[in-house]
């Protein structure tokens, strides 16, 4: 069936953090917000339902998740990436920076030197030095327009490292890694006896003509050295339910993960995320197909629009999400010039790149998970300010 993409939603005064906190993050009102990750669609109608059949019932206590929520995982997986895991390898997460959080505080120590690649989702770094570790960079090189990983620096920076965060597919960059970057990389990691730490909350977002492989299903090897995190927040906008999971085929990685969710009460979950993620898993592969279909559809439209109206701002190409990776730096301006005026003159509220680590001066994260109209409307905006620049 077809679903209604299209569809205008008035999100203010919902407490929306994307709108309704918006006016604090850019110090400035009318601003439209394309920033944090979140869509603008409505959650889908099945889930929306499934919700409502629960609060027909009364009461709502202390509540377990059924064995069909782990089932739903493991069918969710072996149905669109293929990888065949076990139920006894997942465990539930109040979110996947939480649960990055906790696997740092469980499989290393102060001190220990933690690695990423920047230009990244920046939370990695914050669960990295609040937890005393040190925060190591490799930075992705943009080579012709597309990001690749510097294997020789990330040989040499793993060398004394404990752990490695991956993000699979990247945010904000848009890569989805192939096979056999994705096998150097855990290879080196085996050599080195570096943990990974597989951020693949983007893994359902891939747009046509791409694949997601999960990392841990290259080898058993490397299975055996990686924690997967996973959600439906970002793929059916639920975000608000904090509702993920993390799988690992090591028990022992599990454990040091577990031991600090039961440390810190955490592991009782939410009642409707519970709800939430068992139906998305298992009803929303059709809403799926459309949702990303719709998604290139919008990243056609900004690459097409860029080149005729602002050729000033280059696309960097993405292969999944729903975020675009804006290149400002051919303006010749710096990021407090550019901020200003993408907030004072387009009336826009993108995500600085500079929060995103190293090699994020210059570039702008858009937010395309909305309804076309408003794309249309921001790149209107940001046309026109340019003339009147």
């Amino acid at each position: 069936m077809p679903y209604n993409f299209d569809q205008l939603i008035d999100r203010k005064n919902t407490n929306s953090l994307k709108y309704d906190f918006s006016p604090f993050v850019f110090n400035a009102e009318n601003v439209l917000p394309m920033w944090v990750a979140d869509m603008d669609f409505a959650t889908p109608s099945f889930i929306i339902n499934a919700l409502r059949k629960r609060l027909d019932h009364e009461i709502l206590g202390y509540t377990i998740r059924p064995e069909s929520f782990t089932q739903s995982v493991v069918s969710w997986v072996d149905q669109k990436h293929q990888w065949i895991i076990e139920k006894n390898w997942v465990k539930f997460s109040p979110g996947i920076v939480p649960a990055i959080n906790l696997s740092i505080m469980g499989l290393s120590k102060p001190g220990d030197k933690v690695v990423v690649q920047p230009p990244v989702y920046f939370p990695f770094f914050n669960s990295i030095t609040d937890n005393d570790r040190q925060l190591v960079y490799n930075n992705l090189k943009l080579t012709n327009g597309r990001y690749e990983i510097d294997f020789e620096d990330l040989a040499h920076k793993l060398e004394d490292a404990t752990l490695f965060i991956f993000c699979s597919p990247h945010n904000p960059v848009g890569r989805v890694w192939t096979r056999e970057e994705m096998l150097k990389l855990g290879n080196l990691c085996l050599k080195h006896n570096v943990i990974i730490l597989s951020d693949e909350i983007h893994s359902d977002l891939i747009l046509p003509g791409f694949k997601h492989t999960p990392l841990a299903s290259l080898s058993e090897e490397i299975s055996q050295i990686t924690l997967t995190y996973l959600a439906p927040s970002k793929t059916f906008n639920l975000a608000g339910l904090s509702t993920s999971v993390i799988i690992s085929e090591n028990e022992k990685l599990l454990k040091s993960y577990t031991d600090f969710l039961e440390r810190t009460h955490l592991k009782m979950g939410n009642l409707f995320g519970a709800i939430a993620l068992e139906t998305a898993y298992t009803q929303g592969a059709n809403w799926l197909y459309e949702l990303n279909n719709y998604l290139q559809m919008n990243v056609d439209y900004v690459q097409s629009y860029l080149k005729s109206h602002i050729p000033q701002v280059r696309l960097i190409e993405p292969e999944a999400t729903y975020l675009l990776w804006l290149d400002f730096r051919a303006l010749g301006k710096s990021e407090k010039q550019i901020k200003e005026f993408l907030i004072q003159k387009a009336k826009l509220g993108f995500n600085y790149g500079s929060i995103f680590g190293p090699g994020g001066d210059g570039f702008h994260r858009m937010n395309i998970g909305c309804p076309r109209s408003i794309i249309k409307k921001a790149l209107s905006q940001l046309s026109k300010a340019f003339e009147q620049n």
